[in-house]
């Protein structure tokens, strides 16, 4: 069998990259070549990209209880009553990772803002594109030990609009969520499915 060729990031050539928002998020139009699989080099291409950056979430996983804490907040890009009943999405801690921030930083920050636990262990679950088609963010998702009896109430900063409610559910439970769709954004469902895979391994190493 014959080696596949992996094209890297020099087999793309970035003709202009012009800014046509700044808000919350960038939007840009990107126009690009790139090397193609049967030889030559395609046309000029044309995308609108969105520019979200990094961001980290933590499958905040109980060994003991074997318990997962999920946060329910409202997304407006799940406003749509003929797709979904309700924009309040059941999601794992996360947030964007800022100039000079760490990803793991950032997953000890917001697990604290978000719902009120501190992570006693800390470890790379995956690093994934989100939707990279026309979106340009990294996802680092990281498995954290915590203590689910701590966690609570309802969290998040004013300042950034936030109203969070902290859930506390088994793992059998969030999992059955995901396949009965009421759990259904990417992060949480690649989240819960990695735990899934590896909750046994995380019991004996973290107990």
């Amino acid at each position: 069998m014959s080696e596949i060729k992996q094209f890297t990031q020099k087999d793309i050539e970035i003709i202009s990259s012009e800014k046509l928002y700044e808000g919350f998020y960038d939007m840009r139009k990107i126009q690009f070549r790139h090397k193609l699989f049967a030889g030559g080099w395609s046309g000029v291409v044309t995308r609108e990209l969105l520019v979200k950056g990094a961001a980290s979430a933590v499958i905040a996983y109980d060994p003991k209880l074997d318990n997962v804490v999920l946060v329910e907040q409202v997304r407006i890009g799940a406003y749509d009553p003929q797709l979904s009943t309700s924009p309040w999405l059941f999601e794992l801690i996360a947030g964007m990772i800022e100039t000079g921030e760490t990803p793991e930083n950032v997953a000890l920050r917001e697990s604290q803002e978000e719902a009120g636990i501190e992570i006693e262990h800390l470890q790379l679950a995956l690093r994934v594109w989100d939707s990279p088609g026309g979106t340009f963010e990294r996802i680092y998702l990281f498995a954290g030990k915590v203590d689910s009896t701590k966690a609570q109430g309802l969290h998040g900063l004013a300042e950034e609009h936030e109203d969070i409610r902290v859930h506390v559910v088994s793992r059998e439970t969030a999992y059955e969520w995901v396949q009965q769709g009421k759990i259904d954004n990417g992060i949480a469902v690649m989240g819960l499915q990695w735990l899934q895979l590896n909750y046994r391994r995380l019991q004996q190493e973290w107990l």
